[in-house]
């Protein structure tokens, strides 16, 4: 990873974007780290990979008691049976015990 101390990433900022798009970049300032700069492109995959690890807690969360389990292949019979069932996430985290 590129560093840039802050007063060289101001004076040469077409540099810093130019860099960043090929690697995260890191910005100190009195020789600490403070900042990094990435490509829209890293920072979109980034996004995307936050959004799936909180999509597996929430799975993660429906499973973790008997109850969410039940309810789970409940809904899930429900479905192969042709009978849509929607609840929200307060729903489904009333089965709680």
């Amino acid at each position: 990873m590129t560093t840039f101390a802050a007063r060289e990433a101001k004076r040469h900022f077409g540099r810093l974007i130019d860099t960043s798009q090929r690697e995260p970049v890191t910005i100190e300032k009195h020789g600490r780290p403070v900042a990094v700069v990435v490509s829209k492109h890293e920072y979109d995959k980034m996004q995307e990979q936050l959004a799936e690890a909180r999509a597996w807690k929430e799975t993660e969360y429906l499973l973790s008691t008997e109850a969410n389990r039940e309810a789970l292949m409940e809904s899930i019979a429900q479905h192969e049976r042709g009978e849509v069932v929607e609840k929200t996430m307060d729903e489904l985290r009333a089965y709680e015990d």
